[in-house]
């Protein structure tokens, strides 16, 4: 089944939603302690997010009569480009450590991923926010 073609709007408010709730579980983690259990669940939910991040800022090149792109680091580096992310390496880091973290290479990457989404990621992601809501206010 496919996915229904959403458009910018639709996507940035969905980024929107998911960026809440990695928040919540952010702050969760704080208050109770960042067990295992948390960091599971922190870094599904960080995927979502930067998932959803990936989906508007294709919508929004789409909107401007972009051809597709062939992958997430394509269209970050695009999107550094366009500044809709402050910090293209970073991001571009961020797309890296994701592969790392997939559980068919070795290495124990869920606390350094957690450690990261806690510390650099969501700051990367509140940036994206801003950014995207000041492009689709003009």
């Amino acid at each position: 089944m496919r996915k229904p073609v959403l458009d910018c709007e639709n996507c940035f408010a969905e980024f929107t939603n998911q960026l809440n709730e990695l928040q919540d579980l952010i702050l969760e983690g704080k208050s109770h302690g960042m067990n295992d259990e948390v960091r599971s669940k922190l870094i599904v939910s960080f995927e979502k997010t930067h998932d959803a991040a990936l989906e508007t800022i294709a919508a929004y090149f789409k909107n401007q009569g972009k051809p597709p792109f062939s992958g997430s680091r394509d269209i970050t580096v695009e999107a550094f480009h366009a500044d809709l992310i402050d910090d293209g390496q970073g991001w571009l880091d961020m797309i890296i450590h994701r592969i790392k973290y997939n559980p068919l290479y070795p290495g124990d990457y869920l606390g350094s991923l957690s450690e990261n989404i806690v510390k650099n990621y969501l700051g990367f992601l509140e940036s994206f926010e801003r950014n995207m809501s000041k492009k689709l206010d003009t």
